[in-house]
């Protein structure tokens, strides 16, 4: 139950990291100078966590980093949509 609280803190002070940058996106409709290749990469690193988080929790445990991991997969989501949004074409160059 500690280390289950533990992740639950950790998680959510990860996941609340993502909104001062996704309120200034909404607020100025500029993202110039972040990287989409880097939230997409963060994305697809964090969608490959949740499938393992889906598997821990299917066995009985995990529970805490299933939630938390999907609340970064959704932000990190909103991310890569804001950038691709506001530039407007795909940057992996």
């Amino acid at each position: 139950m500690f280390f289950d609280l533990l992740q639950l803190i950790g998680g959510l002070i990860c996941s609340l990291g993502y909104f001062p940058q996704l309120a200034q996106i909404i607020k100025t409709k500029s993202v110039k100078d972040l990287n989409f290749r880097t939230f997409l990469m963060i994305f697809i690193g964090i969608f490959f966590m949740e499938i393992y988080a889906i598997n821990l929790y299917a066995n009985g445990s995990g529970f805490m980093f299933l939630v938390t991991n999907t609340m970064s997969l959704i932000l990190s989501g909103m991310m890569a949509g804001l950038i691709f949004k506001y530039k407007g074409e795909w940057y992996f160059v």
